[in-house]
């Protein structure tokens, strides 16, 4: 049984601070992604290299996260519990582009901590993207989301008046099962 200070805590954060952010509160500006900078994840207890040899190139990911048909996408409540869907989207020029209904968890969780992370469906080869979204403003950008939404999913999404986000990586992890602690990968946009 949760004690009373409990439940005021999450009826607090649930609650009045929920209300007061809103889709209009996320960022629109326009960010440059820089090119990312290969390096080792730190994780000395799984007998990772420590050098650069091995490094996996940046094309791979790349290529993984762009021909891609279904992600999974990690957002958290707004009392801390974490939310994972599966989601469609496209990989445009380092960053990933979807759309998902305004009332849907996954938005109303990323209106309040836009703060996520995506992953493609293959766990053998993974690619873990960590990073925040903002909403799509951007009329052109989103003709050419739209116009690639509809060749990869026969979806016509330009059809739907629903928000599009934009995911900008900050840390992306690469890693092969089979030569996980010689390629393990890790990349940073700085």
């Amino acid at each position: 049984m949760k004690s009373g200070g409990e439940r005021q805590r999450r009826s607090k954060v649930s609650g009045s601070e929920t209300r007061r952010l809103s889709y209009g509160a996320m960022p629109t500006t326009k960010r440059h992604v820089a090119k990312p900078k290969a390096g080792r994840p730190r994780m000395p207890e799984y007998g990772v290299s420590a050098g650069r040899k091995g490094l996996l190139p940046w094309k791979w990911a790349d290529d993984t996260l762009s021909k891609t048909r279904n992600y999974f996408i990690a957002t958290v409540r707004a009392d801390g519990r974490p939310h994972v869907m599966p989601i469609w989207g496209l990989w445009i020029r380092k960053r990933f582009y979807f759309s998902t209904g305004e009332t849907s968890v996954k938005a109303r969780n990323l209106a309040a901590n836009p703060n996520c992370v995506l992953c493609p469906g293959n766990a053998d080869e993974a690619v873990i993207v960590e990073g925040a979204v903002e909403k799509l403003t951007d009329k052109k950008i989103f003709a050419q989301f739209a116009k690639g939404y509809f060749r990869k999913y026969g979806w016509d999404v330009s059809r739907m008046d629903q928000p599009v986000f934009v995911l900008s990586p900050t840390v992306v992890f690469g890693q092969i099962e089979k030569t996980f602690t010689k390629t393990a990968t890790r990349w940073t946009f700085e």
